[in-house]
């Protein structure tokens, strides 16, 4: 029972946090942002709009002519011949209202197409590139999956309010102006009901589809929980498989689904309540119609004709308000929508080019760490830490996982800044330049070899790709990545599948240092560069990677202590500082980490 009342407890306060979270300004200014680029052709939308909603009053009026003139002729006072005529004249301009219209239908849905998907395009372009450049905190904290969803629902949104403007708000409001227009003649009172339907009608969609908001946005929530749960689990398909969790999996996702199904129907039960009301508020509004002009009928103060066309012309006010009510969901619709991904830009990057900064550019590729202190939130990895790499010397970072290592190559590329101190790269403040240069200026084969679901010879020239052919496969060749290319059928044409998928560890790796030798840089930084390589191939990449660090600053990161043997320094790291340095003859005859390290590891890594 106490469980149950906390869950109801934490879902209104859900709730209520939903509700709070819609910015209806901010989204309709950053909508607007994406609008006016295109608002002639708004213009235009609408005048064409305008024109297509006043051919349906024509129709309505030519009804009531042949009605007054057919009871005329009826009752014997016009001859036929002049009621043909006027029959002939109504199917005339019923013809050329209707062409009109069905031309200038033809031309708005072709005209709305357009401006909706370059919308939809600046849309997914700004996001696209403001999410790309934020930090490398960001990114590790945000779902892939619930990312693309949002992004994609973004698009979607745009499309949804841009129909909402041109095809369910426009053509009520012209319709609310030329129906009154044309019945003020006839009958205010009539006017008035219409008046008071329409209101009544619009205030009771609005005050459903605003108690219907918090629920959509934790419709929306549980959507992006799902998608990037899903994501989660087909990236990670090996490891599911590897442990036979599959049922585990199985269930997780059901559980997903249960919650986002749940939120959806309690979302879409308000519209139970929407529909009925509207029903109700609609019939009577005809009642009152149909009463009033029927008795100024039985007075004689109106013609048979007359109440056609008022009771006629009442349906051009209903058609559009039906679509009015499913433009206002689509329009809170869209601002949930909104809401999930314009939030993001409100988030800036934490890594900031300082203004007047200059693009890098590495010529001797001297590193040094002056002092650093650094801390990942209030986690202390550095206090004054330094160490100095010169130019064209291997220095290799060794020491237990958690000492820093890996870290110390995120600042020095600039994923995060430092809290105190400086790092220099040719004597330059790695601060006061552009960090996208910077990072251009360096090659890295990292631990974890993620490749694009592409072409290998497409993920070895992504580090540069205005190489040309026999560069690229000059570096294919150096990373000996020839020899395992040859075998498959598509040779450098096959396709490595999500993430590298298709690819084994050892030859992805191979690819990632031939994107590294193909970038040929002053700096390169290898973490773990032979890790997945069988032993075999491990010498033969060893002997290419010396070859290719000469004339180079080169920083290793390295478990397996044999392959760092030759580097000029090697740096012993533990919890975050410095506890040895030297070559490693000079460390293997001394008592300490280093030593220890290597009895432990007997040519193993160090875990």
């Amino acid at each position: 029972m106490k469980n149950k009342k906390l869950s109801k407890v934490r879902k209104k306060k859900n709730l209520e946090k939903y509700r709070r979270e819609i910015d209806f300004k901010y989204n309709l200014s950053v909508y607007w942002s994406f609008l006016r680029k295109y608002k002639f052709l708004i213009v235009v939308l609408l005048l064409t709009t305008l024109i297509s909603s006043a051919t349906y009053i024509i129709e309505k009026f030519l009804f009531k002519v042949i009605i007054d003139n057919g009871t005329s002729f009826s009752a014997g006072t016009l001859a036929k011949e002049a009621f043909l005529g006027i029959l002939f004249t109504v199917v005339l301009v019923y013809l050329g209202a209707l062409l009109v219209r069905a031309f200038l239908n033809f031309f708005n849905v072709h005209l709305l197409i357009q401006v909706s998907d370059k919308m939809i395009q600046d849309l997914k372009t700004r996001f696209f590139n403001h999410i790309i450049g934020l930090s490398h905190g960001f990114h590790t904290t945000h779902k892939t999956g619930s990312l693309i969803s949002r992004i994609m629902r973004g698009g979607g949104a745009i499309d949804a309010l841009n129909d909402v403007i041109i095809f369910d708000t426009a053509p009520l409001v012209f319709q609310i102006i030329m129906v009154s227009a044309s019945l003020i003649y006839y009958d205010l009172m009539a006017v008035a009901v219409i008046f008071l339907t329409v209101v009544f009608f619009v205030g009771f969609s609005v005050y459903i589809q605003d108690k219907s908001k918090p629920y959509g946005g934790l419709k929306n929530k549980k959507d992006d929980a799902e998608k990037a749960n899903l994501s989660d689990f087909l990236t990670n398909i090996e490891s599911i498989r590897y442990y036979g969790k599959e049922d585990l999996v199985k269930q997780r996702y059901r559980k997903l689904t249960e919650e986002s199904k749940k939120a959806d129907i309690v979302y879409s039960n308000f519209f139970r309540s929407l529909s009925a009301g509207q029903v109700l508020i609609l019939g009577m509004g005809i009642f009152f119609l149909i009463y009033f002009p029927a008795v100024k009928f039985l007075d004689g103060q109106l013609t048979l004709g007359d109440v056609v066309f008022i009771y006629t012309i009442y349906s051009n006010v209903v058609g559009p308000l039906w679509g009015f009510v499913h433009g206002i969901r689509q329009y809170y619709r869209s601002m949930i929508d909104f809401q999930d991904l314009f939030q993001y830009g409100k988030i800036e990057n934490e890594i900031k080019d300082r203004p007047g900064a200059k693009k890098m550019k590495i010529s001797e590729g001297e590193v040094d760490f002056k002092n650093v202190s650094f801390s990942y939130d209030k986690r202390k990895i550095f206090q004054n830490f330094s160490l100095k790499v010169p130019k064209n010397k291997k220095f290799a970072l060794v020491g237990h996982s958690g000492c820093g290592k890996t870290t110390l190559v995120k600042l020095l590329y600039r994923l995060y800044d430092i809290n105190q101190g400086e790092i220099l790269v040719d004597g330059v403040d790695v601060r006061d330049v552009q960090q996208e240069s910077l990072r251009s200026e360096m090659s890295i084969v990292p631990q974890e070899c993620v490749l694009f679901d592409d072409t290998i010879y497409n993920n070895v020239a992504f580090s540069k790709p205005n190489a040309t052919r026999q560069e690229v496969f000059r570096a294919i060749k150096f990373a000996q990545l020839d020899k395992i290319i040859k075998t498959f059928p598509k040779k450098e044409n096959t396709i490595v599948g999500e993430r590298g998928v298709k690819l084994s560890g050892g030859e992805k790796q191979r690819v990632s240092i031939a994107r590294a030798i193909l970038a040929n840089k002053k700096i390169l930084v290898l973490d773990e560069a032979t890790s997945s390589l069988d032993s075999e191939t491990e010498h033969e990449i060893q002997k290419d990677l010396a070859r290719l660090m000469e004339g180079r600053t080169a920083i290793i990161i390295a478990h397996r202590l044999s392959t760092i043997m030759h580097a000029d320094k090697i740096v012993v790291m533990k919890r975050g500082r410095i506890v040895q340095m030297g070559r490693h003859d000079e460390l293997i005859r001394q008592q300490g980490e280093y030593r220890h390290l290597w009895e432990i590891q007997k040519g193993g890594y160090i875990e």
